[in-house]
């Protein structure tokens, strides 16, 4: 079966860079140039997630406080609380997450709110990135979902530039607009041209 990237789990990135709530402006700061990132997870002493601290509050801090930017804390700049997702969010949760807090990346946590990981937009954005290869694998087995094997087996897939063509034959009709709606709902498809023909 081949990787279907529904949920944040599959995505995310397991290797978190956070900081603590006394972590420093120039800590924070050092920490993001370091890492090429645009905000980090601020933890409580038992690793779960209060806040998060971004460029953005650190400019906030800096504007409001320019004399004094030096002595501010990750838990008194932090936005809390944190907007999280869980792993098994789905993708488009955690993107509508994004959209809504005009967010770059979202903290992971379990139930209990302990941090597990982090998914960023390019994370998301992984899912358009599938070859055609594992687009077709992907689109063959969702086949097997809605026709009988030996029906599926006289369907071809093929994929291009994310755009799938089904050719073959169809055991009806009414079978065309079902196998679009199926395929165009695989993440990562492009586009749907079926062009296999039902029996006469």
């Amino acid at each position: 079966m081949t990787r279907q990237w529904n949920t944040v789990g599959e995505v995310m990135t397991h290797a978190v860079v956070a900081v603590g709530r006394d972590a420093t402006f120039r800590e924070i700061l050092d920490t993001l140039q370091q890492w090429k990132i645009s905000a980090v997870p601020v933890l409580a002493g038992d690793g779960r997630v209060i806040g998060v601290v971004s460029e953005a509050d650190l400019l906030t801090t800096q504007d409001r406080e320019p004399e004094r930017v030096e002595a501010f804390t990750a838990g008194q700049m932090m936005s809390e609380p944190a907007v999280t997702v869980h792993a098994e969010s789905s993708t488009a949760e955690a993107g509508r997450a994004m959209a809504r807090g005009h967010l770059k990346r979202l903290p992971v946590v379990d139930d209990e709110g302990f941090l597990v990981g982090i998914v960023s937009r390019s994370d998301l954005l992984k899912v358009h990135l599938r070859t055609d290869e594992d687009l077709a694998g992907q689109v063959k087995f969702e086949l097997l979902a809605v026709l009988h094997p030996t029906q599926a087996g006289a369907v071809e897939v093929r994929a291009e530039e994310g755009r799938i063509t089904l050719t073959g034959t169809l055991p009806d009709a009414s079978a065309v607009p079902v196998l679009e709606r199926l395929v165009r709902a695989v993440p990562g498809v492009v586009d749907v041209d079926v062009r296999a023909v039902a029996p006469a």
